[in-house]
């Protein structure tokens, strides 16, 4: 069978590659053609453009390279067709994916879409969209295959692939330590704009926890200089480069902004809190348009307040001095927090989900 998959950023690359490798083990004739990464190639997808080409966040960088984007489609179109696969698969990157998704089913071309955009947090009326030209939804949040019934759309739940990613992770040998002091992870993100206005209140942390080492995470699209400006006056705080993974397998509290990097901090067993100020303008807009309880995705998995979230004005030294001491020295709070930890993998790790995923796409490429 001929597989054309379009993963269009670092995580797609990451949980495309597991994918490629799984439907090798499905279908031994694969011939998979791919938008993807390096990771991918080394699974053994053909991959004909790279992530790194197509990465553009913000309104202003998308407006200013969408020549260049409307180019991608074009090309991707025609690749498609002059490929001629039996099934096309979209891996999250919903922006791109969707209209391809629309395109391939207008041409005919089977469509599955693996790790279903957050339609749930807003925009729900783009599930319209969604069910008319995507054959098969593989979803790896349990709520989701609720959220789509609701809308009449049957989807299927295959498990998340963080489980089996970090699972691989914590099973490898001890690191060197990073600190001859307890460790806290700083996961602050990676928009220079957001950062530069969340880190200097979690860092404050620094001088109320001298006996800790503040390790700092650093997205790959923050420059050493910038971040160096913001920890520089803090004795006890340093920085790591790539190796997120290997702090979180160290760390025993972490101060962790919105996003995936939540329940990969969950998935490590670190007890955490959630902390998010962005632009006050953007906030009200977002708070006008999002429809969901909570902001981090441990909450929003277990349906309750597992870890404490402090958005916006409730970010403040006082609140987060208040959240850490209490997850540093408050036995009782650290094991309310494990044990719902504990039932958060449960909840995700029932099923391999790269080797569900393939299961589904190599029967329907068949059928």
């Amino acid at each position: 069978m001929k597989y054309y998959i379009i993963a269009g950023e670092a995580s797609g690359d990451l949980h495309g590659s597991n994918l490629v490798r799984q439907l090798k083990q499905q279908d031994t004739s694969a011939d998979i053609r791919s938008w993807g990464g390096d990771m991918m190639e080394q699974a053994g997808a053909h991959v004909i453009k790279h992530y790194k080409e197509l990465a553009f966040m913000g309104f202003v960088e998308v407006v200013m390279n969408l020549r260049t984007i409307l180019r991608n489609i074009d090309f991707c179109k025609k690749d498609i067709t002059a490929f001629q696969p039996d099934v096309v698969v979209l891996v999250d990157y919903p922006g791109f994916n969707l209209r391809i998704a629309e395109w391939a089913k207008q041409q005919g071309f089977k469509t599955v879409f693996y790790i279903s955009p957050q339609v749930w947090a807003w925009k729900e009326s783009r599930v319209k969209k969604i069910r008319e030209c995507v054959d098969k939804m593989l979803c790896i949040l349990p709520f989701e295959k609720e959220f789509y019934h609701k809308w009449g759309y049957e989807v299927e739940y295959v498990g998340h692939p963080l489980v089996e990613v970090i699972k691989a992770a914590k099973e490898q040998p001890a690191d060197a330590p990073l600190s001859d002091k307890p460790v806290i992870a700083v996961l602050p993100g990676s928009r220079k704009q957001e950062v530069s206005v969340k880190l200097p209140i979690m860092l404050t942390m620094a001088k109320h926890f001298p006996e800790y080492q503040f390790v700092v995470a650093q997205a790959p699209s923050l420059d050493d200089h910038f971040l160096e400006g913001l920890t520089g006056q803090h004795p006890n705080v340093s920085m790591v480069k790539g190796q997120t993974y290997k702090l979180l397998r160290q760390a025993k509290a972490a101060l962790v902004t919105s996003g995936t990097a939540t329940l990969e901090t969950a998935l490590f067993g670190v007890p955490e809190v959630v902390c998010y100020k962005g632009n006050p303008i953007s906030y009200f807009f977002a708070k006008k348009l999002i429809k969901v309880k909570y902001i981090s995705l441990v909450n929003l998995v277990m349906d309750k307040l597992v870890v404490k979230e402090l958005i916006q004005h409730d970010l403040t030294e006082e609140n987060l001095l208040k959240e850490l001491t209490s997850l540093l020295k408050d036995d009782a709070a650290r094991q309310r927090v494990m044990t719902d930890y504990a039932d958060l993998w449960h909840k995700l790790g029932e099923k391999d989900a790269s080797k569900r995923a393939a299961e589904v796409i190599a029967q329907f490429a068949k059928a």
